[in-house]
């Protein structure tokens, strides 16, 4: 069963409260069950969580703000990096050239997630082709935030006018998911 950490819950809640409001918060937090609801607002950020505890509130979120904000979830990845990876990570994320981050030997995905890894398959001059590999629970929010993480996380590592593109997606018949990643 996949997992995430604690973190990726509280990310997703300060990313509603400080775009939106408390009250949007309030109103997305309404949407989840009892249960739910109590764990996803007592979770510490290093607690393994079920990855559907995770969907749970990003659907919840996506119920609540899709129609006036679309691109939710891909800002929500970014905030994520910005305002969790950044804190927790920066050996991890700051280096001199996205090609250093992408080819590290530590993966800032198995910090937030498991089981599974985003591989580098393709890396030159501004370029790169990563693929989630062992990862079988993507889901097209999933996917969606990791198009705004990966967009953040070549920001901090030093690419400018970083751009990414999920161009394979398990959600639509391919047999992994793939980022292109583009920098200058």
């Amino acid at each position: 069963m996949a997992q995430a950490k604690g973190s990726t819950l509280i990310a997703t809640m300060d990313f509603v409260r400080v775009e939106k409001g408390p009250a949007v918060l309030s109103a997305v937090m309404d949407r989840i069950a009892p249960d739910d609801r109590t764990t996803i607002e007592t979770i510490s950020p290093t607690a393994e969580i079920p990855l559907d505890l995770l969907l749970t509130l990003w659907r919840a979120v996506d119920d609540e703000i899709r129609d006036s904000d679309p691109d939710w979830v891909e800002r929500a990845g970014g905030h994520s990096i910005e305002f969790t990876g950044v804190r927790l990570y920066s050996g991890i994320l700051r280096k001199a050239s996205p090609v250093e981050f992408l080819t590290q030997r530590v993966s800032l995905f198995r910090l937030y997630y498991h089981p599974g890894d985003m591989e580098l398959i393709e890396e030159h001059d501004g370029y790169a082709v990563t693929r989630l590999v062992g990862f079988d629970q993507a889901d097209p929010l999933f996917c969606r935030r990791q198009t705004g993480g990966l967009r953040r996380a070549l920001r901090e590592a030093g690419g400018e006018e970083p751009e990414t593109s999920h161009v394979r997606c398990v959600n639509e018949g391919d047999a992994f998911c793939e980022w292109e990643l583009r920098w200058r």
